[in-house]
């Protein structure tokens, strides 16, 4: 799998169930959200814009994908302050390692290069280092419709959290239709 084969399979709407654990005198936090991932492909003029923004030939980028987190029960328009473009510029031609270039952290919220491989298991791997934080990042399919992802941030001050996260693809209306199309001509 390509960075950009996993955009694809990653677009649409998904539910997240969220567990993060702190190794200090915080308490552990879980919540819910959801996650709208869309595909950019490489002519898109954010394309270009990330990637000047962190000094990087914009031909060497492959596409991306926009993030945007919000609440579930938000019914607004989701707030750009929970929204990221990330980029794919992979190493070589296989495109199974490379960087990937954000406008905005999820950490620190400032723009950031991550360097991303997929192993031989199709777990994707991302690593980050903020100014003043390291990250990393798995991501991989149970299915189609299932991912599981499990991040660890190790801060200057020595504090350590892990996060793990299942997110379940959302259904869309158009998919719900069909199904219940499909099961009244099964009745």
């Amino acid at each position: 799998m390509t960075m950009m084969d996993f955009f694809r399979k990653s677009e649409g709407i998904w539910f997240i169930e969220r567990n993060v654990h702190h190794f200090d005198v915080v308490a552990n936090e879980s919540g819910e959200s959801n996650l709208i991932v869309k595909v950019i492909e490489k002519e898109d003029p954010r394309v270009k814009e990330v990637c000047q923004l962190q000094g990087i030939d914009p031909t060497k980028a492959m596409g991306g994908g926009s993030f945007n987190w919000l609440a579930t029960t938000d019914e607004d328009e989701p707030n750009p302050n929970y929204a990221a473009v990330v980029i794919d510029v992979p190493d070589d031609q296989t495109n199974l390692t490379g960087k990937l270039i954000r406008n905005k952290g999820y950490v620190e919220g400032i723009p950031v290069t991550s360097r991303y491989w997929f192993g031989q298991d199709g777990i994707l791997t991302i690593n980050t280092d903020y100014d003043n934080n390291v990250g990393q990042e798995r991501c991989w399919f149970i299915t189609d419709d299932f991912r599981v992802r499990v991040g660890t941030t190790r801060m200057m001050n020595g504090i350590n959290l892990v996060t793990y996260c299942s997110e379940r693809r959302c259904v869309s209306p158009q998919n719900l239709e069909k199904m219940l199309q499909n099961h009244q001509t099964r009745v």
